[in-house]
């Protein structure tokens, strides 16, 4: 377990060191699964169980939890499937690898891929807490950066194609869960083909429907502009690691940000807690407002020394804006702070989040009430006061 901890803290904190290292191992498949995959991918599967079997989700005092043994049997597929997921990308990888000037090893595209993924396993413990579900997606991305810098030292490719590689194995990656999908729903799985010898590939999803072409050039540049920013998720993560220790902000101070009464809406309930799962600390506060059929909860959350992890959302330039049979949600950067809108255009259901520069995630979720009430409900809180709290050293 030690050395597992220690490969984990090198891959993410010290990446370009460690992959030289990753290099010259000799081994086999099932010595890395056993001695390394089988323990990560356990994480997500795990930390999912416990968070909608066993903590569960709730607002407004309604708290619902998975059935144990719906909960149990979705973790084990889960796993499965992830461990599946690793060694069939890696056989795209090791055979995508000629076609941007790299050479051919299963074994090296298992353990390129293989470790590229811890980003994305480690981020899975937060599947404890749902309003941390954000991270999911940037580790993600994180995970992507490794891939970016590892294939030039596994694979061979040259580092001007190792871009346009990660990005086509990132295509391919999204058709495989794709696959998986359509294998599990009993439709016929889309075919997927690589074509291109010069490095400026193309990816074609082929469906009943027709053909998605996706061109080498394009993915190139989207992954250089990825990259950027993942490079900026290493520095937030070495910053992570060196205060993990640190414990979130004490929760009466984030108690005392939450007003008496929203305008006609006066304060039903209100509490702080604070705990810790697998050594992370989280403290929260949460108030609940009511007036009639209209309900608001407010909710101020910190994850103390791995914070600036959420900090670094605010990096990412994501944006979304997507209306669909009567909902909207949408992701943007407004004043160094990342928000996040999910409504419903007739007002019955509103949420509204915000990140903050120093990485604390504030909530308002409206029930009878419009986005506009609940966003100023939000605003209205002494956000630049939050923003200035000290943690612990």
């Amino acid at each position: 377990m030690n050395a597992i901890v220690q490969r984990v803290q090198d891959i993410l904190l010290r990446p370009r060191s460690t992959w030289p290292v990753i290099d010259t191992e000799a081994g086999d498949a099932a010595g890395l699964y056993r001695r390394y995959l089988a323990v990560l991918a356990a994480l997500p599967a795990l930390a999912g169980f416990v968070g909608l079997s066993l903590v569960g989700v709730g607002a407004f005092g309604v708290h619902y939890r998975v059935p144990w043994a719906t909960g149990l049997m979705s973790a084990v597929a889960g796993y499965v499937l992830a461990l599946a997921a690793v060694f069939g990308l890696a056989l795209l990888a090791d055979a995508l690898a000629p076609t941007f000037g790299g050479r051919r090893s299963r074994w090296q595209a298992l353990k390129l891929v293989g470790y590229a993924s811890t980003a994305a396993f480690v981020a899975g413990v937060f599947n404890i807490l749902p309003a941390l579900s954000l991270l999911g997606a940037l580790a993600a991305l994180y995970s992507l950066y490794l891939f970016w810098l590892g294939a030039p030292v596994l694979m061979g490719c040259p580092p001007d194609k190792a871009a346009g590689y990660t990005a086509v194995l990132a295509v391919c990656s999204v058709a495989a869960w794709l696959v998986v999908g359509a294998v599990l729903s009993l439709l016929a799985p889309p075919a997927l083909r690589v074509a291109g010898a010069d490095g400026n590939a193309a990816v074609t999803i082929r469906t009943p429907g027709g053909e998605l072409r996706i061109d080498g050039a394009q993915m190139e540049e989207a992954a250089r502009r990825m990259a950027e920013a993942a490079s900026r998720m290493e520095q937030s993560a070495q910053q992570a690691a060196a205060g993990a220790a640190r414990p979130p902000i004490d929760p009466q101070q984030l108690r005392a940000m939450l007003p008496e009464s929203l305008g006609p809406l006066a304060r039903e309930s209100i509490e702080a807690r604070s705990q810790a799962v697998a050594g992370v600390g989280h403290s929260q506060a949460r108030a609940r407002y009511r007036a009639g059929d209209e309900r608001i909860e407010l909710l101020i959350s910190d994850t103390g020394g791995l914070a600036s992890l959420m900090s670094a959302a605010t990096w990412g330039g994501t944006t979304l804006d997507r209306q669909t049979d009567g909902k909207v949600e949408k992701v943007y950067p407004q004043d160094g702070r990342t928000v996040r809108e999910d409504y419903a255009t007739d007002g019955h259901r509103s949420e509204y989040a915000v990140i903050l520069r120093n990485g604390i995630l504030v909530e308002g979720r409206g029930d009878h009430l419009g986005i506009e009430r609940v966003r100023e409900a939000v605003t209205q809180l002494p956000l630049a006061r939050l923003e200035a709290l000290q943690r612990q050293p």
